[in-house]
């Protein structure tokens, strides 16, 4: 099968974002993979309130501040004095500011943090990434490795796992990489734990994984969350009865001595 561009997952990456507001945090900065970051920092920006006028204060400077003139003199307008519309200008170029500050990990933000324009902030941001970017091949090599070691995390719902991979399909998607439908959907499933392999085998089945993308997979994996926890509960149970059993068999008999 000819290898394909999974440009289907792109939209997922917006969802994801928005998904993602149980923490209303703007994406961490890889310094490995600007450019990745700095797409998704312009998603998350667009999922805000007023998502214009921020893209505009990041794109293009902040409000211009009108001015008044009392007694011949010319001064700058007070918060106060702004037209409605310049006042939710200036609040969102406080928001972009903070959006960037929130999205960089602390090296970075220490010598970018003095900056009040957000412009600059973000100007300043990609200036200092452009000496520390990857080439092409290692941005590949990094994504590729990140794939194939892709697992499920201890104690990790199953929505949890599906947005860490959809984060990375995207990643990969951003950079032109090239994967078979097939390969993904094989990888989101096999990595799941094993209180899972009932209805990834079941699923299997049901679904054809050369055309099925793995959101549908997701969607009809998330059905049967609830026994697939039941599942891993009795598991653990078990484990533990065994091992209680295992550790007394083990510990030699006390004998009193007189």
């Amino acid at each position: 099968m000819d290898s394909m561009i999974l440009t289907g997952q792109k939209n997922t990456l917006a969802e994801y974002m928005i998904l993602s507001g149980a923490d209303n945090r703007p994406p961490m900065l890889d310094k490995d993979l600007y450019d990745s970051w700095k797409s998704r920092m312009e998603l998350y920006m667009q999922n805000r309130e007023h998502e214009r006028m921020i893209l505009e204060s990041v794109e293009h400077g902040p409000l211009i501040w009108p001015t008044i003139e009392e007694n011949g003199v010319t001064m700058t307008k007070k918060y106060a004095e702004l037209s409605p519309a310049e006042k939710i200008q200036a609040d969102c170029d406080m928001k972009a500011i903070n959006i960037i500050l929130q999205g960089l990990p602390t090296d970075i933000y220490s010598l970018v943090n003095h900056h009040r324009v957000a412009k600059d902030l973000w100007e300043k941001v990609q200036l200092l990434m452009q000496g520390t970017s990857l080439t092409k091949q290692e941005r590949e090599c990094k994504l590729y490795d990140a794939f194939d070691k892709f697992t499920h995390i201890k104690g990790e719902s199953l929505y949890l796992y599906y947005l860490r991979f959809t984060q990375l399909i995207n990643d990969m998607n951003i950079y032109n990489m090239k994967l078979e439908q097939f390969q993904v959907n094989t990888k989101f499933l096999n990595s799941l734990p094993p209180e899972w392999s009932k209805f990834v085998t079941n699923v299997k089945l049901v679904k054809d994984l050369h055309t099925t993308n793995f959101d549908q997979l997701y969607a009809h994996l998330e059905q049967h969350e609830l026994h697939a926890n039941e599942v891993r509960l009795i598991r653990e149970r078990n484990q533990d009865s065994l091992a209680l059993v295992a550790n007394h068999l083990m510990t030699p008999p006390h004998f009193n001595t007189y």
